[in-house]
């Protein structure tokens, strides 16, 4: 990588890792993309170093997991503080993910994980209480992630 540039191989190991990190091995990108092994461990390494790759994480269904309640909460934080306020929200039991989104007001997206609306409005009062106001509140049924195409050339759309 160059200034921070990606280069084709790079772009494929992050592919291949946002599909399926626990399933995809070095050996597997590697005979996708015609190098060794060896060479996709260390550019994985080198990834992961830089700071591109920041961690691996396991999708999970709550409502399986006996947590019904996936809730999106639009809250607003003074910006001087939201990044601060964005960060102690992840302390808050509940809180599956935090987004600050640059923006006047709206400006801190929340996700919380309950088991009923209870215990949803207990995470609301922590995150008042915390200094955000909450804007808007949405209960999530179903959530799909991808991964980022735009990592892959042209050619490998079909990938």
């Amino acid at each position: 990588m160059k200034d921070g540039t990606l280069d084709e191989l790079d772009r494929s190991i992050l592919y291949a890792l946002q599909q399926d990190s626990r399933h995809t091995s070095s050996g597997d990108i590697a005979e996708r993309e015609g190098v060794s092994a060896s060479t996709v461990r260390k550019r994985i390494q080198r990834l992961e170093e830089e700071g591109i790759i920041t961690g691996y994480h396991v999708a999970i269904d709550y409502e399986t997991a006996g947590l019904p309640l996936h809730a999106k909460l639009v809250c607003s934080a003074p910006i001087p503080q939201r990044e601060e306020l964005a960060r102690q929200a992840r302390d808050i039991p509940g809180v599956e993910a935090v987004r600050e989104i640059m923006n006047g007001h709206n400006n801190v997206y929340i996700n919380i994980i309950g088991t009923d609306h209870d215990d949803l409005s207990r995470i609301g009062q922590d995150l008042y209480e915390l200094g955000l106001d909450i804007e808007d509140e949405q209960i999530i049924r179903n959530e799909y992630v991808c991964p980022y195409r735009g990592f892959l050339a042209r050619d490998d759309l079909d990938w």
